[in-house]
C-alpha cells in the first residue's frame, strides 16, 4: 500500500514538474532544436567573397538575419547536398561560423530579390530553408559595394 503511494506521489511530482516549466528553461530547449538559429554578432564570422565583414556590417547582417520570417523548409535527399551548397546562380553566398562550445556550424545565405536562401551544415548534415527579410535584401548590395572598394 505504501509503495504505491510512493509510486503515484513520484508521477505526480514529475507530472507537476514538467507542466510548470520556467519560460527561460522552456526556451533554452527549444533554441537546442531551432532550424533557425539567433545569431550574436561577438560569436559569428560573417565572409563575403573571401573578406570578412567587420563590425558594423556584421552587426547590421545578424540584426536582419535574426529578425528575418521563416518560409519554409526544403528537402535535400541524400546525395544532393552539393546542389545546395553549390548551386548554378551568379550569387554569391555570405557564408557565416558560428561556434557554439565545441560545435561549428556553417551557415551559406544566398541573398535573391524576393527571398533569401540559407544552407545549414553542422555535424556533416546539411538542411536547407528560406527567409525573408527586407533589410536582408537591401543589405545584400551595400555588401557588395563595400567588398569592391576594398578590392579595388
Amino acid at each position: 500500500m505504501i509503495s504505491a503511494f510512493i509510486v503515484s506521489f513520484i508521477l505526480a511530482a514529475i507530472k507537476i514538474v514538467l507542466t510548470c516549466m520556467p519560460s527561460d528553461l522552456v526556451d533554452w530547449i527549444l533554441s537546442k532544436f531551432a532550424l533557425h538559429p539567433n545569431l550574436n554578432s561577438q560569436d559569428v564570422k560573417v565572409t563575403y567573397n573571401g573578406k570578412h565583414l567587420e563590425s558594423e556590417e556584421k552587426m547590421k547582417f545578424t540584426d536582419y538575419f535574426n529578425e528575418a520570417t521563416f518560409l519554409k523548409k526544403y528537402y535535400i535527399f541524400p546525395g544532393n547536398e552539393h546542389l545546395f551548397l553549390n548551386p548554378e546562380t551568379d550569387v554569391s553566398p555570405i557564408v557565416v561560423n558560428v561556434e557554439r562550445g565545441k560545435k561549428t556550424i556553417i551557415l551559406y545565405v544566398f541573398c535573391y530579390e524576393d527571398h533569401i536562401d540559407v544552407v545549414k551544415q553542422f555535424k556533416g548534415k546539411v538542411v536547407s530553408y528560406s527567409l525573408r527579410s527586407e533589410g536582408l535584401q537591401t543589405l545584400s548590395p551595400e555588401i557588395r559595394y563595400l567588398n569592391e572598394a576594398v578590392l579595388s
